[in-house]
This record gives C-alpha cells, sequence and structure tokens, in this order.
C-alpha cells in the first residue's frame, strides 16, 4: 500500500504552489511594465529626434532601393565604394531631372489655367449667387447694431513676426538635415556588410545566429515593400493617365503619374490623389466627368489597399489591419506626413524582431494576421 502524505506537507506544498504563482504574476507584471515604459520612453525620444531619425530611415530606404545597382555594378567588378558613388550620383541625377520635369509641367499648367477662367467663373457662378443670398438674408436677420446707437466692437489688428521667423529656423534645419541624406546613403551602401558583421557581433555568441537572421528578413522585407510600392504606384499612375487621357484632360500623363503615387499614401491618399485631377478637370469636363475622376481614383484606392497590397506585400509585412491602423496613428502623430509613409515598415520591422525573441513571440502573434 503506498504510504499517506502527511497532511503537513500537502499544505506546504499548496503553499509553495501557490507563492510560486504569485511570483510568476509579479513577474509577468513586471516584464509587462518594463515593456510599457521601454515603448514610451522609445516614442518620447522619436519624438524629440525627429528630424534625426526620419532623416536615418529616409537613409536606409534610399539605401535599400540602390543596393540592386550597387550589387549589379559589382558584378562586372567594379569596386562597391565606386559603385556606391556612382549609385548615388545616378539617384541624384534622377531627382534632378524628375524636379525639374514636375516643375516644368506645374509651370507650363499653371500657365495654361487662364484659359478656362471663363468656364470655372461660370461653374462658380451659381455658388456665388447662392452665398451673396445668404449675406442677405443674415443682414435682414442680425441688422446693423449701429442703427440703435451702438458702436460696433473695435478690432485690433496685430503684425506677429514670431511664427514666420520660428518657420524659416525650422525650413532652415529640415534643409541641414536633409543634406546629409547622400552622405549617409553612401556610407550606408559602401560599408553594408561591415555594417552588418559588426551589429552581429554586438549580441551574444549564442544569439548572433538569431540577429543576422531577423537582420536579414528585415533586408528582404524592405526590399519587397519598397518594390511592391514601385510597382503598385506604376499600376495605378498608367491606369490613372488612361482615364485622364480619355476625358481630355490636360497633362493627362503628368496628372496621372502624380495621382497614381499620391494614392499610396494611407487614409490621406485618396484625397490627395483626386486634389490635382479635379483642380484640372474645372471648365475642361462636365459633371460627369468629375464623378468619373473620382470614381477612378477611389477605386484604384480600393483596388491598391484590398487586392494588389495583399497579394504583393502581405506575405512579407503579414500585418493585421488593427496593427496597420493604429501605427499610422501614432506615427502620423509623432512624424506628421513622413510617420504615415514610414510607419508600416517600422512595425513590419519591429513583427520581424518580435518573431524571433522568445519573450516577445506572444506581442509578434498580436501584430501577425
Amino acid at each position: 500500500m503506498p504510504e499517506k502524505v502527511p497532511d503537513s506537507q500537502l499544505m506546504e506544498k499548496e503553499q509553495d504552489q501557490r507563492e510560486q504563482r504569485k511570483l510568476n504574476s509579479v513577474l509577468r507584471a513586471g516584464a509587462i511594465a518594463q515593456i510599457i515604459v521601454g515603448a514610451t520612453v522609445v516614442l518620447a525620444i522619436c519624438y524629440v529626434a525627429k528630424l534625426i531619425l526620419v532623416t536615418l530611415l529616409i537613409s536606409i530606404l534610399l539605401a535599400f532601393m540602390l543596393d540592386p545597382v550597387v550589387e549589379l555594378l559589382e558584378r562586372i567588378r567594379m569596386p562597391r565604394p565606386a559603385g556606391a558613388f556612382l549609385a548615388v550620383l545616378l539617384m541624384l541625377v534622377l531627382i534632378y531631372a524628375c524636379s525639374y520635369f514636375l516643375y516644368a509641367r506645374g509651370v507650363s499648367f499653371v500657365h495654361e489655367l487662364p484659359k478656362y477662367s471663363e468656364k470655372v467663373r461660370g461653374a462658380f457662378a451659381h455658388v456665388r449667387q447662392q452665398t451673396s443670398d445668404f449675406e442677405k438674408t443674415s443682414q435682414q436677420m442680425f441688422p446693423d447694431e449701429t442703427k440703435d446707437g451702438k458702436k460696433p466692437m473695435a478690432v485690433t489688428v496685430q503684425n506677429h513676426t514670431g511664427p514666420v521667423t520660428e518657420n524659416l529656423g525650422a525650413l532652415t534645419e529640415v534643409v541641414l538635415t536633409l543634406f546629409f541624406i547622400p552622405f549617409l546613403v553612401y556610407f550606408m551602401l559602401s560599408w553594408q556588410e561591415h555594417a552588418r558583421t559588426k551589429s552581429v557581433q554586438l549580441f551574444s555568441a549564442e544569439n548572433r545566429s538569431t540577429a543576422y537572421v531577423t537582420l536579414g528578413h528585415i533586408s528582404a522585407m524592405m526590399r519587397s515593400f519598397i518594390a511592391g510600392n514601385f510597382a503598385i504606384g506604376l499600376v495605378m499612375s498608367l491606369c490613372s493617365m488612361v482615364v485622364f487621357g480619355l476625358l481630355g484632360l490636360p497633362y493627362f500623363y503628368f496628372l496621372g503619374f502624380i495621382s497614381g503615387f499620391l494614392s499610396l499614401m494611407p487614409y490621406l491618399g485618396i484625397a490627395l490623389a483626386m486634389l490635382p485631377p479635379l483642380a484640372a478637370g474645372m471648365g475642361v469636363v462636365s459633371d460627369t466627368g468629375f464623378i468619373i475622376i473620382a470614381g477612378t481614383v477611389l477605386g484604384l484606392h480600393l483596388l491598391a489597399m484590398n487586392v494588389l497590397y495583399p497579394k504583393v506585400l502581405g506575405k512579407r509585412l503579414q500585418l493585421n489591419p488593427l496593427v496597420v491602423t493604429i501605427s499610422l496613428l501614432i506615427w502620423g502623430f509623432i512624424w506628421g506626413a513622413m510617420g504615415l509613409i514610414l510607419a508600416i515598415p517600422i512595425m513590419a520591422a519591429v513583427k520581424i524582431v518580435c518573431d524571433h525573441m522568445t519573450a516577445l513571440r506572444p506581442i509578434g502573434e498580436w501584430m501577425g494576421e
């Protein structure tokens, strides 16, 4: 027969189990508190160092975009530093050429607008008449107080030059910071292998393999994100050009290119993509044409977000819509428009890091689809 365990030992065992559960609860609560405090500190640093971090992230994106060019030049026996310099020079030339082309088309478009001024005035004549009628009605309902012997309240207009000076200083900081981007991109390309190797060596020996794999997955994700966005933007631009050309919009190729790539911006992209073609269509297209333009931009945006993005980028990003929305809200608040652009790749990189760390794996699963 088995020996009977004394009641005192059973009570001690149960007490030890309760203490162990309490200790696990305390440790779990402490870990959660550390994660919350750490995330808060990181977000605070991102808010304070906005200009520097945005510049670094833009440089990283550009480095990933130019890396295939540098690798191609390496295959033809060109040293990597020389290939990096040539790739950065090519990037600057393309930026200048695109800026000059867009500026020239924009100036030509503005010069062409007066030709449609009469039609635009006719389109807004009805709106002005309604506004005038509303003002007359308001004057009848709220007569001038001077008729009753009361003087109107004096209004003092003060000239403040402080905001202008502050905006000029902020613009100077932005220009000086952006000046470093070509140099950062060059050094990121020319010292890529050195930076990756030394970054992996910062970890302990047993974690270096995991760190190397994590960096590789982040690199693959970034390349897919950039290539996928470019391909989707190109498809949307071509479709927009065809529709705008059939409607007879002036500079339809310029408007289609701008509208197609602006539509890639989450949430704000729809409004920004509609403005150029709608402005160009005033006095040129009918009311039906305006509906077609709005429907085209909206349809292409929905097609990209619900069909093309999941097909092209879904396997690499693997972020659920809730995380995407929250990340856009947070990074848009911290970094403004650039935060909306950088939010998705940042959160995708965070998810990859969480997936490769045992302690953070539940967070990565929560962020996933």
